[in-house]
């Protein structure tokens, strides 16, 4: 056996005995939680397992989910499209914009995806026709967006934030809504369904039908793809324009829930384009994992913004905002396990290497 075999083995091993240590010590705080309630441990699972808890994490969730769907069609045909944080802030500006102007929130939806898709197809563009590096154009997306949607914001509303409009009600169910915990996903936002919905349907598109076979060709074996006489260009432009396209869902839900885009900082999209990254190489390209990451990343944050509220663990606030962060960079190091599309990144021209 080869020194690099023998050092990827373990590798492995230590990584699977830290995940098994991980998952101990999880299971011995939540038994320690349920029987002592009135302990630290008790008090944060009283946090967590709550209605409100539920509740917010799927609203947290939206924009992530989202832009992670969008970003599993870009990468398994081939391009990585790291500027899904810029999509999301592009759409979040726009969808208020015109929601604002038109008095229509559903209109503020569309035509926010419609800005998202634009700004996808010229990253397309950028990256098919004209071959660039697509790290660098995605990262260029996102610079762009964070520079313009605050400067319009500037403009038209003499600050970085924009006005209030309406936001989206919610869809209550009645009876079910009254369920402790799980009573949640009966009473929140359509686009809490939407988003289930969407999921659904990228699974089935993925694996159901020929396109989502051509756009796993196109990421896998692109020169099979062009044999068999299927434009592989055509399939990475529709994958990206996808992309921008529940990118762009997510992030004008993002905005029009709140009813205000927020352009200080970092915006109020504060990452969630990048967190979508890794909620999808987590699931590992599969829409429901990603979907189950973004529950995990989504409720972690929920639980810091209560944690903050109760002050129930005596460490400063700046700490306890970062444990998305923390458990974003353990689960990787600890679980995360991905197998990249073999041509994910590669420009490919029709007549390639046949």
């Amino acid at each position: 056996m080869s020194n690099a075999t023998l050092s990827r083995t373990s590798d492995l091993s230590t990584r699977r005995i830290a995940g098994i240590v991980a998952l101990v010590a999880a299971a011995v705080f939540v038994l320690w939680g349920l029987v002592a309630p009135a302990s630290t441990p008790g008090r944060i699972l009283g946090v967590m397992f709550t209605k409100s808890a539920l509740s917010a994490t799927l609203r947290l969730s939206v924009p992530i989910a989202f832009a992670a769907l969008g970003g599993i069609f870009a990468e398994k045909s081939g391009v990585i499209n790291i500027g899904l944080e810029g999509l999301l802030i592009i759409s979040a500006f726009v969808g208020v914009y015109a929601t604002d102007v038109t008095g229509d929130i559903w209109l503020g939806l569309f035509v926010g995806v419609v800005a998202s898709v634009l700004l996808a197809a010229l990253f397309a563009v950028v990256c098919i026709e004209f071959r660039a590096d697509q790290i660098i154009a995605g990262l260029a997306v996102w610079l762009i967006a964070l520079g313009l949607a605050p400067f319009a914001s500037q403009v038209i509303y003499g600050g970085p934030n924009t006005t209030s409009v309406q936001t989206f009600g919610t869809v209550t169910v009645p009876g079910l809504a009254g369920i402790p915990f799980f009573g949640a996903l009966f009473d929140t936002s359509p686009i809490v369904y939407l988003m289930f919905v969407a999921t659904a349907a990228s699974w089935y598109t993925l694996n159901r039908t020929s396109f989502g076979r051509w756009v796993v060709a196109s990421g896998e074996n692109p020169q099979a793809l062009d044999t068999a006489g299927v434009d592989v260009n055509r399939v990475r432009y529709a994958a990206v324009l996808i992309s921008g396209l529940l990118a762009g869902i997510g992030g004008a839900a993002l905005s029009l829930s709140l009813g205000q885009f927020v352009g200080n900082g970092q915006t109020m999209v504060n990452g969630k384009g990048f967190i979508a990254i890794v909620a999808y190489l987590f699931g590992n390209y599969n829409p429901v994992g990603a979907l189950l990451s973004t529950f995990l990343f989504a409720g972690l944050d929920a639980l810091q913004l209560r944690l903050q509220a109760a002050a129930i663990i005596a460490v400063p606030q700046s700490l306890v905002r970062t444990i998305p962060y923390v458990a974003v960079i353990v689960v990787l190091a600890l679980f995360g396990k991905t197998r990249l599309p073999e041509a994910a990144g590669e420009h490919y021209e029709s007549g390639e290497d046949r």
